[in-house]
This record gives structure tokens, C-alpha cells and sequence, in this order.
């Protein structure tokens, strides 16, 4: 599994809009068919920072998801609403396929 979280500072002015702006991003994104998760958070401390988890079931599927028209789409647009370059960590998990259980926490 890939695994790969990116921090993305927005310009304050488009922070409102910037799941608007993603979104195409993020449907066809989250349809390709290596695709594990593909979701947006907003920072409650800076309104203007959102962070994006995402996985990829292997690094063909990493390698589709940057060749494709949306990703390079996405790279060509998005620079306009950022603030600053995004900060990223990816990481190969070898033998993982997604999410499991918490083991500490269990519904009452």
C-alpha cells in the first residue's frame, strides 16, 4: 500500500472554496480503481490548511493515479490557490491493503 499524507496551505481568500475547487480532483480520484481513500480535513487551529490522506493499493496503482488527465489537470490548476508549496510524506506499507481495527477502543 502507499500511503501518503499532503499538507496544503491555501490562500486565505479561497480557504471557503478549496473543497469546491478539489472536488473534481477528489471524485475522479477517489473512482480509479487502485484508489483506498482519498479524503480532505481542515485544520481547526488555521482555516486555512487542510490536510489530504490517501492510499494507493500499490505503486502501479501510485503511478496511474499521477499519469492520469485529472492529476496533471489538478497540478496545472491547483498552484493558483495555494499559499505555499504543499508539504508531503508518502510511504510504501508492504503487505497492507487498507484500513483495520483499533485495538484500544471498542464501542459501550
Amino acid at each position: 500500500m502507499i500511503f501518503i499524507v499532503v499538507r496544503w496551505q491555501i490562500r486565505p481568500e479561497l480557504a471557503d472554496e478549496w473543497l469546491s475547487i478539489v472536488g473534481p480532483f477528489t471524485e475522479a480520484t477517489r473512482a480509479e480503481p487502485g484508489n483506498l481513500f482519498f479524503d480532505w480535513s481542515r485544520d481547526v487551529d488555521d482555516p486555512t490548511r487542510y490536510t489530504l490522506v490517501e492510499a494507493f493499493a500499490d505503486g502501479d496503482a501510485g503511478v496511474a493515479h499521477v499519469q492520469s488527465d485529472h492529476f496533471k489537470a489538478a497540478m496545472d490548476t491547483l498552484p493558483d490557490a495555494v499559499a505555499a508549496k504543499p508539504e508531503i510524506i508518502n510511504v510504501e506499507i508492504p503487505g497492507q491493503s487498507g484500513w483495520s481495527e483499533m485495538g484500544e477502543i471498542s464501542p459501550r
